[in-house]
């Protein structure tokens, strides 16, 4: 008898991209992250060393790098990463992939992702990906990464439907799990232009937040 690999591994996620079924796939950064960046006072400045977790296809990761951010795309699905080198190719000391869990310490360390190694973190269907009871890990993981008062900006899912991924959040849980990693908030509003849904309905529930490492 065989078994299907479980969500959380990255074949199960090679499986997704290979048939093209992950279902959030825009072909462009989230509008809502593009427009925070263009008009919001409050949004991070090139130059700055930027990791974007579970980037997929790497549409947020090559904004990011327009923008003039030096910008790690990081994905635990190999078939994710082939994709991003494909359709984006790599630029020295602007852009480049990487193949790793977010959660292996030890895997990110080796790659040149020790702790404090990164002055932001653009989250974007990651935290929604993952089941929550990683969740905890997760916020462990980027506190440990992001440098004092550098910045976690984030498209958070805050839907209460059952079932995943994509699994939902409740906005003023997701605030407090993220205050109590070690996160001050500056900014937590629901987003006014979110791409529609893989059924063209609207995507709705999605949060744009905006957080700071919380120096020690």
């Amino acid at each position: 008898m065989t078994h299907s690999p479980a969500p959380d591994t990255g074949s199960w996620w090679d499986q997704r991209y290979r048939e093209g079924s992950d279902r959030w796939e825009l072909g462009s950064p989230a509008p809502p992250l593009q427009l925070f960046f263009s008009e919001h006072a409050q949004a991070p400045k090139p130059p700055a060393q930027v990791l974007v977790p579970g980037c997929g296809r790497g549409h947020e990761a090559v904004f990011l790098a327009a923008l003039g951010f030096a910008v790690v795309g990081l994905d635990f699905s190999a078939e994710a990463i082939a994709e991003a080198r494909r359709l984006h190719g790599e630029q020295p000391a602007r852009l480049r992939w990487l193949q790793a869990d977010l959660l292996d310490g030890g895997a990110l360390e080796a790659a040149g992702l020790g702790p404090a190694s990164c002055d932001g973190v653009l989250e974007h269907t990651c935290y929604c990906a993952i089941d929550p009871h990683l969740r905890p890990a997760y916020r462990q993981s980027v506190a440990r990464l992001i440098k004092p008062q550098g910045w976690l900006l984030g498209l958070f899912w805050c839907h209460g439907r059952p079932g995943g991924p994509p699994y939902g959040s409740d906005a003023d849980q997701l605030v407090a799990d993220f205050t109590a990693a070690g996160f001050s908030q500056e900014l937590w509003f629901p987003a006014t232009n979110s791409a529609p849904g893989p059924d063209n309905q609207p995507r709705d529930h999605e949060w744009v937040g905006l957080w700071r490492r919380v120096a020690h």
